[in-house]
């Protein structure tokens, strides 16, 4: 068995051309801004690795070949905690977003266990979070790096400049917060 490998991303935001502005991110076109975090995920994501998604994973849902296109470049198995992109207006998870295979059904909120420590994932931030009382730790995402870490929050989305557009591990994401 090989050995795998966990890693954290947020707000890609593929096929999204609105983001090259909103953010903004430094592409000329929405072309190559997925290339480039494709590139980015391939060059850290092994093929046994697993991959936690916080949401906004794409845009433009309304094209799924494209989104199917993306995600089959993308090396591991991934893992989907959606963000409100990847619901439509009902609040129920887009088709397009469903029908991508995803390692287990996407959640709202997952509980993970990585380098021995308890973390509570979700694309929201939150300022309680289960087991924080216990030194459990939360990754969000959906800030784009607007609001600040607090204690063992932090937001792990591709805008964060230290997480550069690239997956991230546990240990990489919370190196310099506190002690492991």
């Amino acid at each position: 068995m090989p050995f795998v490998r966990k890693f954290y991303t947020s707000d890609t935001h593929f096929n999204h051309a609105n983001i090259l502005h909103m953010q903004p991110r430094p592409f000329s076109t929405i072309d190559e801004h997925d290339d480039h975090l494709i590139a980015r995920w391939n060059a850290v994501v092994g093929e046994h690795d697993v991959v936690y998604h916080l949401g906004d994973f794409a845009l433009g849902l309304n094209d799924p070949a494209r989104i199917r296109e993306i995600f089959a470049r993308l090396n591991g198995r991934k893992l989907l905690v959606y963000g409100n992109h990847d619901v439509r207006r009902d609040g129920d998870l887009h088709p397009t977003i469903l029908d991508l295979d995803w390692a287990a059904r996407p959640e709202a909120i997952m509980f993970v266990k990585d380098e021995g420590q308890h973390v509570v994932l979700s694309h929201y931030a939150q300022r309680a979070w289960q087991g924080h009382a216990k030194g459990h730790w939360h990754f969000y995402g959906h800030a784009h790096g607007k609001l600040q870490s607090l204690g063992r929050s932090r937001d792990i989305g591709v805008d964060m400049p230290d997480v550069d557009f690239t997956p991230r591990t546990f240990r990489e994401l919370t190196k310099g917060m506190l002690d492991v």
